[in-house]
């Protein structure tokens, strides 16, 4: 293995950790915290799901680096999940998702370039795969922060406790 696919591996790897605390995180929580805000801008751990599904996911790898063309749904807003699906079908439609996002970008090298990009907005913030990658992990991370918080609002669990340093 090469060092462009050693650190394409890594990094893959890294992302896939970032999304396993997601799913963690958030189906720790009580099912009906899921759907409830902590915060005063109003999103839900179901809403961040959907968000990352769709507009992390599936633009960034599939449309952006990709060129597929992607469905999104009709006036979606990509910060709020439907009341009528279950919490499991959310976390496999993300899931699913990541599967069809390491799909698409499988065969790229790292300094492959964006082949789409949203019509009249100028050009892509990130102009390779390794850019894309970084920004979807630290994305991907920030949620992961988010939920830690939101997680321990609801029910006082934590993720990472740290000791009390003894003096």
């Amino acid at each position: 293995m090469n060092t462009e696919q050693t650190m394409k591996r890594e990094l893959l790897e890294w992302l896939d950790a970032q999304r396993t605390h997601v799913v963690e995180q958030v189906m720790a929580m009580p099912a009906e915290a899921r759907r409830h805000s902590q915060v005063p801008s109003g999103w839900t751990p179901r809403g961040v799901i959907r968000h990352l599904t769709l507009d992390v996911e599936r633009v960034w790898f599939r449309a952006v680096m990709a060129g597929e063309h992607v469905d999104l749904p009709q006036g979606y807003d990509g910060w709020t999940a439907p009341d009528l699906q279950s919490d499991e079908e959310l976390l496999e439609q993300y899931a699913n998702e990541c599967r069809l996002a390491k799909a698409a970008v499988a065969e790229l090298p790292l300094d492959a370039q964006p082949v789409w990009w949203f019509e009249d907005s100028g050009n892509p913030p990130y102009s390779s795969l390794r850019e894309v990658l970084l920004h979807v992990i630290v994305e991907t991370a920030t949620h992961a922060g988010h939920l830690d918080i939101c997680r321990e609002l609801v029910d006082g669990g934590q993720r990472l406790v740290l000791d009390e340093p003894t003096t």
